[in-house]
């Protein structure tokens, strides 16, 4: 089935919560919203037949889960990642985030330093200060343009004492994607000190050519029963809504403190649509998944090519997967204040602003590129009109 990826969806009256938010976080609602992190493109349409016959059954109770889901996840990392997962070594959980808070809590002490890598997603901030635990940043090093691990100071945040380290692979917002050799460095600092790899892959499925994805459980079975693995079928197929992700866990006794976590909650079931559309993505969603990686491609190309071109003072950082580019705007002279307000004012977009990742982001604003081709246009032209003024 050939896909378009060029078609507008009035997403107004979709509760989207980029476009309904807009007011509360950037004061205007008539902004073109590059900032939350799901795509304006349909699903796939095997995922959204599969809904569909869900919903026309008519009966919304308690949904039980079939091994057929576990396994159907499984399968999909073994055929795109080469990892083979038994399927008893994961669990459902609602979302990524709330699973890395529920880990924190459960595997760590308050007062544990716990290590991120910024200019890191912002909630990686939250969940280690929000749970009484100490944050330890190893800043990333940009080198010849390119973000890398900084391994020395790696080793002496290990060494401090440090219970833990959120890993995201592939790297929001920067666009890494983190190699085996890269993967390995951090894991053998992380085993000489003892710190556990929390590994949030939600974005392992959306990878530029020239790339591979390489879970870092994958790596070796030290490294898989020294980390815990986050992911979700959400940002790979656009169904953030639908609220459904896992986490793969080494051990069994580990998974029964996770899964205990959340018994005591009573969250503990796949909403009924969930469920269908996970294990159809995964199944059938393979096709889609090839068309839109070639779309959001090409949008990378547009986004370097014309700011090259027409827009030299703002510098796209090409990724290497995710559909988010970061770009550096420090050239234009303005603190993040001003930088911020620009955006809003005279550009007229909602970008997510960079020191949001942390202060290494001060001056860089992240853009959110799954979308139809015209609507980046649109947006670069802004960009492009704005400043000029300048």
């Amino acid at each position: 089935m050939k896909y378009n990826f060029d078609e507008i969806i009035d997403r107004k009256s979709n509760f989207a919560a980029k476009y309904d938010e807009l007011t509360l976080k950037y004061g205007k609602g008539d902004l073109i919203p590059m900032w939350v992190a799901d795509m304006d493109f349909k699903a796939p349409q095997p995922v959204i037949d599969t809904m569909r016959e869900r919903l026309e059954q008519g009966i919304f109770g308690y949904t039980s889960r079939p091994d057929s889901y576990y396994e159907s996840i499984s399968q999909w990392l073994e055929k795109r990642h080469g990892w083979k997962v038994d399927p008893k070594h994961i669990i459902h959980s609602p979302l990524v985030i709330p699973s890395i808070n529920v880990i924190i809590k459960e595997f760590t002490q308050p007062g544990d330093k716990i290590i991120i890598q910024t200019p890191v997603y912002s909630p990686f901030f939250d969940v280690v200060k929000n749970n009484d635990r100490e944050l330890v940043i190893n800043p990333l090093k940009l080198v010849d343009g390119k973000y890398v691990m900084d391994y020395k100071n790696l080793e002496e945040a290990a060494k401090s004492g440090a219970k833990m380290l959120l890993l995201c692979n592939p790297h929001n917002p920067v666009g890494r994607v983190w190699t085996r050799e890269e993967l390995v460095k951090l894991g053998d600092i992380c085993l000489k000190y003892g710190v556990k790899v929390v590994s949030d892959e939600i974005h392992s499925d959306l990878i530029y050519k020239g790339n591979k994805h390489v879970p870092f459980g994958m790596i070796s079975e030290d490294f898989f029963k020294n980390s815990i693995t986050c992911s979700a079928p959400s940002k790979t197929f656009n169904i953030a809504g639908l609220q459904a992700s896992y986490v793969i866990f080494p051990t069994e006794e580990e998974k029964q403190i996770f899964d205990h976590a959340w018994t005591l909650i009573d969250i503990k079931r796949n909403n009924c649509f969930s469920l269908v559309a996970t294990e159809a993505a995964y199944r059938h969603g393979e096709e889609w998944l090839e068309q839109l990686l070639e779309y959001l491609e090409g949008n990378v190309d547009l986004v370097k090519d014309y700011c090259d071109k027409y827009i030299p003072k703002i510098k796209p950082n090409r990724p290497e997967g995710t559909y988010l580019i970061w770009i550096d705007c420090r050239e234009l002279g303005m603190d993040k204040d001003q930088l911020t307000k620009f955006m809003i004012d005279e550009v007229k977009v909602a970008f997510n602003a960079g020191h949001a990742f942390g202060v290494e982001g001060e001056g860089y604003i992240r853009m959110n590129i799954a979308c139809p081709r015209p609507i980046v246009q649109e947006v670069l032209d802004r960009l492009k009109t704005a400043i000029d003024k300048l």
